[in-house]
């Protein structure tokens, strides 16, 4: 079984000059109270989120891993829903820990 069919294990994309621009914004304007606390709210929930899907990987013993691929892959679409600008954010905290994951669960190399 290759491993390159799965979603979850194609190479992040990196962040183009368009994004820093974005970035640079973002500096520009602080936050309203308001704003940081929907934001703690969006990172608590993303937490919430990657480690449910982390614990039924590891703990469903009937999960496949076409299912358990795909569940990975909707976690970070979800979690580019929630922060759109945040691409490389999500692959340096998650993206790793949900690859080695699924090594360990199916044996992959």
């Amino acid at each position: 079984m290759g491993l390159t069919g799965f979603e979850w294990e194609r190479p992040p994309q990196t962040a183009s000059a368009s994004d820093n621009s974005s970035a640079d914004k973002d500096r520009e304007s602080p936050q309203s109270p308001q704003e940081l606390k929907e934001e703690s709210r969006k990172i608590r929930r993303l937490q919430m989120v990657v480690n449910m899907v982390m614990q039924v990987i590891l703990q469903d013993p009937n999960l496949t891993v076409e299912e358990a691929s795909e569940m990975v892959a909707d976690t970070r679409r979800a979690a580019l829903a929630m922060f759109p600008d945040k691409e490389l954010a999500f692959n340096l905290i998650y993206w790793s820990r949900l690859q080695r994951l699924m090594r360990e669960r199916y044996r992959m190399q």
